[in-house]
């Protein structure tokens, strides 16, 4: 009872000083070690460097190539404008009456292909701001409007997606970015759906106050700056195309190489010692994601050679912007394995798994919910539930004739629920860039983000359930 209680401590700490903007780098071994001396304080340096820096430093090896890839893609197409550029041919075919939805397809569009949802959010504001101008919409949904396209059905649900949210669970279950590609497909719908309804809900509301894009307590917002909005000018075809194209490749070059080309190779060497005596099933889908991105940094530098004149300092910029992400997911994965090797987590886990025991999927989709909630990171959340359960769940899985494709969508969909609370990271910082408060604007955010996520994990395990992976 006294290591339940430390583990209970520990987590209200990590939630509470993490909201505060405490470093996750200091919070995660603190807090762990405080869960650790509540029940053994004799093993908290054992604890530490065994257990703690094991875990973390597994997670960066098998991980930091993808967060490193994905940084610099973003930092190019940022830095060339083709992120710049694809929003803007959005914002223009769609126009202004279809303001929200270009925004959100501009993110959508961007994110899926493999663009950091922080890049994403700095590359679309001005565009966004634009058009809720033109339009005459409150500024105060621009933030939900941004998180709709670029935090939910892109980065968990659309079926080889290159996010981190969608490539942890590979390595547990064996599949690929693909997993499970019609159930991914209905939970997208549902989350764009029911984010469209509300924020064109929301939209009526306010026209039918009168309000608009700067009234009431819009209107004593402070300045952007200097600088006028953007204007949302129609990029060539060319342009259009040289910037989408990358992005394509990605995508493309993705599920060839995952689907097609990985699994008819001769991989049989892996099965040796000297490469962990592992097979291609467990590395398919990181190794394609991997050449996709490789393959699309190339492109990218070649199609956008001109517009790049200090790429060395690009690289070096995207390689470092890599580290703090990763360190921080690889650190909460560090917590998590701590927090699993304490007696009073059996009897929670017990409690967790018991949670409808024949299907497996509801206990995976109520643990990786909290979890996410209570870190505020996606990838941090799932990462802790899959180190201390997922192989259980897997075995669970398979007793109950459930497909890892499906576990492997459950468990990125079910990620990108509860983690979108108010001490989320990408929250906070989105807010930044659109010079908003939580009070105006995160009610919006929760709405787009929280419920229609958790409506279609609902959706996708009742299917899963009753018609097993499509």
């Amino acid at each position: 009872m006294i290591s339940i209680w430390g583990i209970v401590l520990s987590l209200g700490l990590l939630i509470t000083l993490a909201y505060r903007g405490v470093s996750v780098l200091l919070l995660a071994p603190l807090t762990a070690l405080l869960a650790v001396a509540f029940g053994a304080p004799a093993l908290m340096l054992a604890s530490y460097t065994q257990i703690f820096m094991v875990s973390l430093g597994g997670f960066v090896i098998a991980y930091f190539p993808l967060f490193l890839l994905g940084a610099v893609f973003g930092r190019l197409m940022e830095a060339s404008g083709a992120a710049h550029i694809i929003a803007q041919g959005i914002a223009a075919a769609l126009g202004e009456r279809r303001a929200m939805l270009a925004v959100v397809l501009a993110c959508a569009v961007l994110t899926y292909g493999g663009v950091s949802l922080f890049v994403v959010a700095f590359a679309v504001y001005p565009i966004a701001q634009a058009l809720f101008r033109r339009a005459d919409i409150p500024r105060r949904l621009m933030p939900a409007t941004i998180a709709l396209g670029a935090f939910t059905f892109t980065m968990t649900a659309l079926p080889g997606t290159p996010a981190i949210q969608n490539a942890i669970p590979m390595p547990y279950f064996g599949t690929t970015p693909f997993a499970a590609p019609g159930l991914g497909l209905i939970a997208a719908a549902v989350m764009l759906m029911l984010g469209l309804w509300w924020l064109h809900w929301r939209s009526a509301q306010a026209r039918a106050r009168g309000e608009g894009f700067a009234t009431g307590e819009e209107a004593q917002l402070p300045a952007d700056g200097s600088a006028p909005a953007a204007k949302t000018t129609t990029p060539s075809r060319l342009e259009l195309f040289n910037a989408l194209l990358p992005v394509a490749v990605v995508i493309a070059l993705n599920y060839l190489l995952s689907v097609h080309v990985l699994p008819g190779l001769d991989t049989r060497y892996l099965a040796e010692a000297r490469f962990g005596a592992t097979s291609i099933e467990a590395l398919r889908g990181i190794w394609a994601v991997l050449a996709a991105l490789t393959a699309a940094i190339c492109l990218l530098v070649a199609l956008w050679w001109s517009r790049l004149p200090q790429l060395r300092q690009l690289l070096d910029e995207g390689a470092s912007a890599s580290a703090l992400p990763l360190l921080n997911t690889a650190s909460q994965v560090g917590y998590g394995a701590v927090i699993a090797s304490l007696a009073g987590f059996t009897l929670i886990r017990d409690a967790v798994l018991n949670i409808y025991p024949d299907n497996p999927l509801i206990s995976m989709s109520i643990a990786i919910n909290v979890l996410a909630g209570i870190t505020g990171s996606a990838s941090g959340g799932m990462s802790i539930a899959l180190q201390t359960l997922g192989s259980t769940w897997l075995q669970m899985g398979e007793a109950a004739g459930l497909s890892p494709q499906l576990l492997h969508r459950v468990t990125a969909v079910a990620t990108g629920g509860l983690d979108t609370l108010p001490h989320n990271g990408a929250v906070i910082t989105l807010l930044g860039i659109c010079r908003l408060t939580h009070r105006q604007s995160y009610l919006d955010i929760a709405m787009v983000a929280i419920v229609p996520a958790v409506a279609a994990l609902a959706v996708i395990v009742a299917l899963g359930s009753l018609f097993g992976s499509f």
